[in-house]
């Protein structure tokens, strides 16, 4: 019997498919799995418990990372993507921009959540955020084990996911939101100064009939090898209005002369930080040809 669903949870080959008030057990047909949490799915189902997935419907969005040997899915048709940060484990400024550029490129909306409040570190972690703040990304500051709801009225009538580094509280997060999702949540390995990815797989839960939030396993690093170093600067919202007004059209705002990004940045309108992430990007694209 044909039918469609959601992917709820993704295990590698394995998948949980929610159809009307059913959740099914999947394999895909052949050797495909490139399916993803968030995939709109058709199924033929075999009994009460298994189905096999057909073929995917149209994504609207696909968030996903690339490096030099493998493309790791994260979520489909998503609308937002909450960035979720704290003080403990150290977060990793340049994870942070990584994802955003991730965002961009795949036109969903990100959020940047700065989560663990009470700790007396965050408020130098805050001030260093300000600039993304100034650049037209919202943010917002949260105690996750006591105040998530503040999340609440920004997920509502989306599809969100919530992505960072392991330890920053995503699961935490779920938990508050939706204690009968009862996602795992792990201690911090001080020793490590990480945290141990409790959250092994990608899992959909609903909030409401309008609003859904994925909860996605911890990453440390995030490729973007899936990015053209032609396209990297228009990723960037302060380097927009300079494309273009470079001495020449293939510019890379590396080493050419009278280049109008590089003379933003010697003028303060580019920070740093940024300027160097779109060198050091735009240079392993090349060399990745």
């Amino acid at each position: 019997m044909k039918q469609t669903g959601q992917i709820i949870r993704s295990y590698g080959r394995r998948f949980i498919v929610e159809s009307g008030e059913r959740t099914y057990d999947c394999t895909s047909r052949g050797k495909r799995v490139d399916y993803v949490c968030g995939d709109h799915v058709d199924i033929t189902v075999l009994n009460d418990e298994q189905a096999v997935i057909e073929g995917s419907h149209d994504r609207h969005s696909l968030l996903y990372r690339q490096d030099d040997w493998r493309t790791k899915l994260i979520a489909a048709n998503v609308s937002r993507i909450f960035f979720v940060t704290a003080t403990v484990p150290s977060p990793s400024e340049e994870l942070l921009n990584r994802c955003l550029l991730a965002a961009e490129a795949a036109d969903i909306e990100p959020v940047i959540v700065v989560n663990k409040s009470d700790l007396p570190e965050t408020a130098g972690w805050l001030d260093k955020l300000q600039p993304y703040q100034q650049l037209g990304y919202q943010l917002v500051t949260i105690s996750a084990k006591q105040g998530a709801e503040a999340l609440r009225p920004l997920l509502q009538g989306h599809t969100s996911v919530l992505v960072g580094q392991s330890g920053m509280g995503k699961s935490t997060i779920t938990n508050a939101l939706l204690p009968e999702a009862a996602a795992r949540v792990g201690e911090i390995s001080e020793a490590l100064d990480a945290g141990r990815h409790t959250t092994t797989h990608a899992a959909l839960y609903h909030l409401n009939a309008d609003s859904h939030l994925i909860d996605s396993p911890g990453l440390q690093e995030f490729g973007l090898s899936h990015i053209g170093a032609t396209e990297l600067a228009g990723l960037f919202p302060e380097m927009r209005d300079y494309l273009g007004h470079c001495r020449f059209h293939n510019c890379t705002h590396r080493q050419e002369p009278d280049c109008a990004i590089k003379q933003a940045g010697q003028e303060g309108r580019i920070r740093p930080l940024r300027l160097e992430l779109l060198q050091k990007l735009v240079t392993q694209a090349i060399n990745a040809k």
